[in-house]
């Protein structure tokens, strides 16, 4: 890596760190640029085992030791690695927010797999549709990572996974998780039906399977799709879907959070 002392904000390759705090810029900026932050060594050493490339690392003195070495580990991708080592302040004036995990990384952005591809070997699939929490997805990915699915389809509009709060929430399981943007509803459902995926909507519809009696039905391929926050699944995906599921509840309350939602499926139809 070159170590580069931080002691001036005015080198280009630091506006890659500029107005992290400002989620709809981000969120249209980042794409576009090709890039994502990667926020601490933890969320960084997976991003590197994920095979990612980093563009450049900001950091403090405190973890100097621990990055490099991490590039023991991966000395091909950090290779030649611009590493600006300032103090915490300055990290503040640069990002809009104080720095406590230490260390950001500038990512460069992995290409997507196309649908057809992302499923051709999976079993267990998870659709999120319109779903506009990044901190939502951030859990989503972790309990698809930690409850053993296999892939993760989002839709158009959905948050982004690589935003810098879906990837710490998920604590970097972003990157172990295979997963890419569909173009359309066509373009993620058509995929699944070729590859012969029962696909289960989890929606408050009347008429609705519990989601144990899915469970029972032993399916080798199965895709669940989760909606957004308020609205739930569109109409399109509902009446798309080979089964409607709900998840029995008690007490008056008719539903989970979606993040919540998901582990409970996940773990149900394992």
């Amino acid at each position: 890596m070159q170590w580069l002392t931080l002691d001036t904000l005015d080198d280009v390759a630091l506006n890659d760190y500029t107005g992290l705090t400002d989620v709809a810029l981000r969120s249209k900026r980042e794409p576009a640029e090709g890039l994502y932050i990667a926020e601490s060594l933890k969320v960084l050493g997976r991003a590197l085992s994920a095979g990612h490339h980093p563009r450049s690392i900001i950091t403090t003195q405190q973890w100097v030791t621990q990055l490099a070495e991490l590039e023991g580990d991966h000395q091909g991708l950090l290779a030649n690695t611009p590493v600006y080592v300032g103090s915490a302040d300055i990290l503040e004036k640069l990002t809009g927010f104080h720095v406590h995990r230490g260390t950001l990384a500038s990512m460069a952005r992995p290409e997507l797999a196309s649908v057809s591809s992302l499923v051709a070997n999976a079993r267990r699939v998870v659709v999120l549709e319109d779903i506009v929490d990044h901190t939502n997805v951030g859990a989503v990915f972790r309990s698809v990572a930690g409850l053993g699915a296999d892939a993760v389809i989002v839709s158009p509009s959905c948050a982004d996974p690589l935003y810098r709060r879906s990837v710490r929430v998920s604590m970097g399981t972003v990157m172990q998780v295979p997963w890419t943007r569909a173009k359309s509803y066509a373009d993620w459902r058509e995929p699944l039906r070729d590859a012969g995926f029962h696909v289960a909507a989890l929606a408050l519809e009347q008429g609705a399977r519990g989601l144990d009696q899915l469970a029972a039905d032993g399916h080798d391929r199965l895709a669940i799709v989760l909606g957004t926050e308020g609205d739930g699944l569109s109409a399109e995906a509902v009446e798309g879907a080979d089964s409607v599921v709900a998840i029995p509840m008690n007490h008056g309350v008719d539903s989970l959070n979606v993040a919540a939602a998901s582990a409970v499926a996940l773990w149900a139809l394992r």
